[in-house]
């Protein structure tokens, strides 16, 4: 099986883009070796989904949560049937690697370093360029596009890269940022961007928790009715919700549907 066979089933599946990367080209200095995941691992295949362009920009925060959680899971199943795809048809192990959790909470990173870079993946794998937001704009779909891979003993040579400077470092994603997460030129503050795009996650709820333990049973019975309260029951079952798309959305690098 080639590269355009697996690239051709990708799209079928759903995807936008795919793209291939030898492990010796994927280089990403925060997250684990990922040949601690496959041992024989010899290279990664990515595949890129594209956002909705109306969910990106909408004022909405269920609307673009609810566009972002459809690729979410059309990624996941796709990555599964690659996976399957690929041993299926060359005897070689494989492992999935998903667009967000699970992720590893342990105390060293706290859900802050994924066990495969993807963004560094997809640059590997000739899908774009980093972004002054330290986001890949790929150059067609921009910045407005997800990626999940696939780990795989199957040796595959890594696409081309892309050549053009896709960013035109206009400085808007930087301006729109609401948690300034972006000032430090070349790195993104992960809690000041976790703190605004998903308020409705463990710190939040720790902090409602010792406010309630703290106040009276009148104050009690009105935190129950907090609007806060329900959105945080409301998270339990959702998952992680993603509420600030900002920097994509006011990146013109590429828009195109």
């Amino acid at each position: 099986m080639d590269k355009e066979q697996m690239r051709q089933f990708g799209y079928e599946l759903g995807a936008d883009t795919v793209g291939f990367a030898a492990i010796e080209d994927y280089q990403s200095k925060k997250s684990p070796d990922p040949r601690t995941i496959l041992p024989d691992l010899k290279s990664i295949v990515v595949l890129g989904y594209r956002e909705l362009n109306g969910g990106v920009e909408s004022e909405n925060t269920r609307v673009s949560m609810a566009s972002r959680m459809g690729g979410m899971e059309l990624s996941m199943k796709n990555n599964y049937l690659m996976a399957r795809y690929i041993e299926d048809h060359n005897k070689v192990k494989t492992a999935p690697v998903l667009f967000s959790y699970p992720l590893d909470m342990g105390p060293e990173v706290m859900g802050l370093v994924g066990d495969v870079s993807l963004r560094h993946a997809a640059v590997a794998a000739g899908l774009g360029v980093f972004g002054r937001h330290n986001l890949v704009i790929h150059p067609r779909f921009g910045t407005r596009i997800i990626f999940t891979a696939i780990l795989t003993e199957l040796p595959l040579s890594s696409d081309f890269p892309v050549q053009e400077e896709l960013c035109t470092q206009c400085d808007l994603c930087v301006e729109a940022c609401p948690g300034q997460a972006l000032d430090e030129e070349g790195k993104t503050d992960m809690l000041k961007c976790l703190k605004v795009s998903q308020p409705y996650g463990i710190g939040s709820t720790i902090r409602y928790l010792r406010q309630f333990i703290g106040t009276s049973p009148e104050e009690q019975k009105a935190l129950l009715k907090d609007p806060i309260l329900l959105s945080l029951y409301q998270a339990q079952f959702i998952g992680f919700q993603y509420t600030c798309f900002k920097c994509m959305a006011v990146c013109p690098a590429c828009i195109e549907v």
